[in-house]
């Protein structure tokens, strides 16, 4: 863990009630966040020949909407801070309707890249920051199982869109599918109205402008009149509320939190090889001439074990053993999930994939059902808003490269197997560095509370 932080958010989160259905309105919005770029790789092959590109090209798609949905969090953060966490999903859920319906008209790769990518990649990410932080402020003892539970939305979702998406390829084509896609995504509006605010309410304020004025008034009252400050002191008075309104949304004093760094490049360097096994798993089986839904099916197996794995290991973090040092349990996870990509090319046939599925599941879902709860952990409850939107516009530039990077591979070597391998090499390579600097940030996290009795002690004896 990092240096004590500061957790207080005014209130006692109730650690259930109507916690319970917040959790299973962001289940509803998670997962479409996270399964929905996924499931979306079951027409690449028929874009493909629609519009004759590359891997590389078509591995554009998911890959921008996937850096949209990661690199609108400080936007979402800025949102939620400022209107609440319903209305910003609401407001996605209607964005990522507008942007599949409009993708069904698109008449050029660029233009599925604008609507497909970028406008439904954004209305994803006003559905995932704002989940995710309202759980935080309704739960605190049992946060890791409500997460796990949340983030279990993903799998099930996948579970349903990737056969759904086969489905309705074979009966309506790729266009008419896009049209049914973004009605069902408008659940996400349902799914925020269960977002109900909570905590103590914030009425208006004095502005900081008016408060030195009023305070001289006081200070002074022999004098007859008030030392008003002059035009020099109205600006920089003006930059500091600035500079304050900025940080309330946005804490960049986390640059400074040393356990933030850690997470932010371990994290950086995973989502390099975190999602092109998953965009390039369907066409991988479909290039070794195994029929189209024996190809979706792959994915809901992944789903199923992703489905259990997620709420398991929100309990096995929970628990005593695992919750104190739960950076170590996640450094492992995103080692597991390497070690399943490098084994990948041996698997040669439906059997085989079939079980590199599902170990891959109950990697993957390791992975997310702790990757926001580790970053908690670090930064606490009351800063956690601003860490999430730092971090997901950071990560982003590594999730926008990371297929692509994938997809040219296959397309120099005209083999499947290599793109697995650089994935499964850069998530080992990411796990040790966690492990590693996790290690050295508990030890001087040690010293400096053995410091600080050190220092009390003398003072407790006068």
């Amino acid at each position: 863990m990092s240096p004590p932080c500061n957790t207080d958010l005014g209130y006692i989160p109730p650690d259930g009630g109507w916690g319970w259905a917040v959790v299973f309105g962001a289940s509803i919005s998670v997962g479409f966040a996270y399964a929905f770029p996924k499931a979306f790789t079951i027409y690449y092959k028929e874009l493909q020949a629609a519009y004759n590109i590359s891997y590389g090209q078509i591995a554009w798609i998911s890959s921008i909407m996937c850096a949209t949905t990661y690199g609108g969090g400080p936007i979402s953060s800025v949102l939620v801070s400022r209107f609440g966490s319903r209305p910003v999903v609401i407001f996605g859920g209607l964005l990522c309707g507008i942007g599949m319906v409009s993708a069904a008209f698109c008449t050029s790769i660029f233009q599925l890249y604008i609507c497909a990518g970028l406008i439904t990649g954004l209305g994803l990410a006003f559905n995932l920051q704002p989940s995710v932080i309202i759980i935080g402020k309704y739960f605190l003892k049992r946060r890791p199982l409500a997460n796990g539970l949340a983030m279990a939305g993903s799998p099930v979702m996948l579970f349903i869109l990737a056969p759904l998406n086969q489905l309705l390829f074979d009966n309506f084509g790729w266009r008419g599918s896009f049209l049914i896609l973004g009605g069902i995504l408008m659940n996400c509006c349902v799914a925020g109205a269960l977002f109900r605010p909570i905590g103590a309410a914030t009425g208006p304020t004095k502005s900081q402008k008016e408060k030195p004025a009023i305070e001289t008034l006081e200070e002074q009252p022999e004098t007859g009149t008030a030392e008003l400050p002059g035009p020099g002191k109205e600006e920089e008075e003006k930059d500091r509320d600035c500079c304050e309104n900025f940080n309330k949304y946005l804490d960049l004093s986390l640059f400074k939190h040393r356990g933030f760094l850690i997470y932010l490049v371990g994290n950086m360097l995973m989502f390099l090889g975190f999602f092109a096994p998953l965009v390039f798993l369907a066409p991988y089986a479909k290039s070794l001439e195994i029929d189209e839904y024996s190809a979706a099916f792959l994915l809901s197996i992944l789903a199923i074990v992703d489905m259990v794995a997620r709420p398991a290991t929100g309990l096995i973090a929970n628990s005593r053993w695992v919750r104190p040092k739960i950076q170590y349990f996640f450094s492992f996870s995103i080692i597991f999930n390497g070690v399943c990509h490098l084994l990948c090319p041996l698997a040669t046939s439906y059997s085989g994939l079939a079980v590199y599925s599902g170990f891959f599941g109950l990697a993957f879902g390791m992975v997310c059902a702790m990757l926001f709860e580790t970053l908690m952990d670090l930064v606490g409850a009351s800063r956690f808003t601003s860490a999430v939107g730092l971090v997901t516009i950071m990560e982003c530039c590594t999730i926008l490269l990371g297929p692509p990077i994938g997809g040219t591979l296959i397309d120099a070597f005209g083999d499947y197997k290599y793109m697995f391998i650089k994935c499964g090499i850069v998530m080992v390579l990411a796990g040790l560095f966690l492990f590693i600097m996790n290690y050295y940030n508990y030890r001087k996290l040690a010293k400096e509370e053995k410091r600080k009795k050190h220092d009390v002690a003398p003072k407790d004896r006068q």
